[in-house]
């Protein structure tokens, strides 16, 4: 077990957003984190990487409390890739150069620069090496982005969202990118979505949150449609479509809500039905 997540809780001011939070994952792993908005998705990530301080439980990573550990050593455990990435004037080289700084002591090394070089290759990044941020698209910026997570060397990869914005060519290059460095350097990630399919494809483990608790924990294999019903509250089929599953919302439900609309609509002007 690469992570374990124990009992977490997190409350903004009084107010309680998570609520005794347990998953783990394994080496190898990509775990979904599903649920309407504000449902504390994002603020659970920012939890195991302590941005956010909970106010009990606990991260393990490898064993080691994440809330014990230096600023630094938390970056090397944990490579974190927000919803919404910065741009400035600084070239996709200098971006992802920056995650090397947890491991950088006294100057940049010739190792750091071939694990730099490494991973601009891997994302088909080198022509842009010497571009701007700001001059290039959501979906090249998001790919520096995970670069630069990636040369921080991490055992886990946390992604906010991270197709959000993206058209479907950067979405399946970008998941079957995480998916493949999973695989292939043994490390595992936890990434919130909010597009069931894609997450259907590319995750081996769910937990759908409702409430700021945990609602259902599964393998791709066991989600299922009363599952997706009881979070989002939208009766859904599950089909299978070149051997893999797909979450198709039923017509009853956009009529349903249409019909909801139309009563509260009625109700707020006295409109007569």
């Amino acid at each position: 077990m690469i992570l374990r997540v124990d009992g977490l809780d997190f409350q903004y001011r009084s107010t309680p957003v998570l609520r005794d939070v347990h998953f783990s994952v394994d080496e190898g792993e990509v775990l979904a984190i599903m649920g309407p908005n504000g449902v504390g998705k994002t603020t659970l990530l920012k939890c195991m990487n302590a941005i956010h301080r909970p106010s009990g439980g606990c991260v393990l990573v490898d064993e080691a409390d994440v809330f014990r550990l230096r600023p630094d050593q938390i970056a090397r455990r944990l490579g974190y890739v927000s919803q919404r990435a910065e741009t400035g004037r600084m070239t996709t080289f200098d971006a992802v150069l920056m995650g090397r700084k947890p491991h950088i002591r006294w100057h940049v090394s010739e190792h750091d620069l071939r694990i730099v070089d490494s991973a601009l290759k891997r994302l088909r990044l080198e022509k842009l090496s010497l571009r701007y941020l700001d001059e290039m698209s959501g979906g090249e910026v998001q790919k520096v982005c995970i670069a630069r997570a990636l040369v921080q060397e991490p055992r886990i990869l946390l992604l906010d969202e991270p197709t959000s914005s993206l058209d479907l060519r950067n979405q399946v290059e970008i998941l079957g990118l995480v998916r493949a460095v999973v695989r292939s350097h043994n490390v595992a990630a936890v990434m919130t979505m909010h597009d069931l399919n894609q997450a259907l494809r590319h995750a081996d483990k769910f937990v759908f949150l409702r409430g700021g608790a945990i609602h259902a924990a599964a393998s791709r294999d066991e989600v299922t449609e009363t599952m997706i019903e009881d979070v989002y509250g939208v009766r859904v089929q599950m089909v299978q479509v070149a051997g893999r599953p797909v979450v198709i919302p039923m017509d009853d439900t956009e009529e349903r809500l249409l019909r909801e609309h139309d009563h509260i609509h009625h109700q707020e002007y006295g409109i007569s039905q």
